[in-house]
């Protein structure tokens, strides 16, 4: 009998996320209207904002990392706010300050950029310390304080931030106890030709479809609640706990070979971000239960930034990536 409400509920679970994912098809779309090819990236966005998380995107200029973000404020009825982090950046530029008003004799609170939807943080390496732990420090807490009034964020809330892996000079790395608050680290690579010449020609012809707002913030946030019922099975936990313990204790799992190239293995945020990344794939995919291939699709963009590599590593040109594969291909699948 328990097993038959079990499946009850699961199909129950099934029609509803059906319903509540009806409309990913359709923000998809709408952003293919301007973006050409970038899969990848426009269904990390997706992971993001479903599970109420942040992103960080790694990629050289020019590879729409902006006109993502942008596009994504546009198709959903968000604000959207850029702010192009520089060395002279100051923590009040990010969250706003206090003014003093003459007439007023008094002082008055100006928001900063922080204040909406979408604030895409354009390469974040290039700020310093203190302007990053500001605009994380409003990742985390979802709210920020200026004087002293406290404001909470308004739901949804993203942060896209962008940093360019070719320059080092003048940049200012983002310590790894910062980057973990990262839901996910997304790798963008170049696009293929055929997609290339599609945006060139665009771009030559100057004429660009006009992106039309096709999903309203109430139905963004009925979809993260949506995520929450998403079915994970306890043998797909045990999975996410197995794999996220194998970059910590590697010898446990039949892997010492991996043990001198790990610093440090992936957080507890590790795994409760693999866990809703994991539900928000199933999600997006119109699916109520998650299978051990959403954990597989999604387990390089949430561990690749929580697992620190030895300077052994490096000298043998191993990557984080290299490391997962290991974990991946070693750790038995429920």
């Amino acid at each position: 009998m328990e097993g038959q409400n079990a499946a009850l509920d699961i199909e129950t679970i099934n029609a509803k996320v059906k319903e509540e994912s009806a409309f990913v098809d359709l923000l998809v779309n709408e952003m293919n209207k301007v973006i050409v090819g970038q899969k990848h990236m426009i269904e990390r966005l997706l992971i993001g904002l479903l599970g109420k998380g942040h992103i960080l995107l790694e990629g050289v200029p020019g590879l729409a990392k902006t006109l993502a973000i942008n596009t994504l404020s546009k198709a959903v009825k968000g604000d959207f706010s850029r702010i192009q982090f520089t060395p002279d950046l100051l923590p009040a530029d990010v969250v706003g300050t206090m003014i003093y008003n003459i007439k007023e004799n008094d002082f008055s609170i100006k928001k900063g950029p922080i204040f909406a939807n979408f604030v895409l943080a354009d390469e974040i390496n290039r700020a310093p310390a203190k302007v990053q732990s500001a605009l994380l420090e409003a990742m985390q807490e979802k709210q920020v304080t200026i004087g002293d009034t406290s404001f909470t964020l308004q739901p949804p809330f993203l942060v896209m931030a962008t940093q360019n892996p070719v320059e080092q000079e003048g940049t200012y790395p983002l310590p790894e106890a910062q980057v973990d608050r990262f839901m996910l680290k997304t790798v963008i690579d170049y696009p293929k030709l055929e997609e290339e010449q599609l945006v060139v020609r665009a771009n030559l012809k100057g004429t660009y479809d006009e992106i039309q707002p096709v999903v309203s913030l109430d139905q963004i946030l009925r979809a993260q609640e949506a995520v929450r019922m998403v079915y994970m099975d306890e043998k797909i936990e045990r999975y996410i706990l197995d794999i996220v313990f194998a970059t910590r204790y590697p010898e446990r799992y039949g892997l010492e070979e991996i043990k001198p190239l790990i610093s440090f293995g992936a957080s507890p945020r590790g795994s409760i971000n693999l866990a809703t990344a994991a539900k928000c794939y199933a999600f997006i995919r119109g699916r109520g239960y998650v299978i051990p291939e959403d954990v597989r699709a999604i387990v390089y963009d949430v561990l690749r930034h929580r697992i620190g590599i030895t300077y052994e590593a490096e000298a043998e040109n191993i990557k984080t990536e290299d490391i997962i594969n290991k974990v991946i291909n070693e750790i038995e699948v429920p």
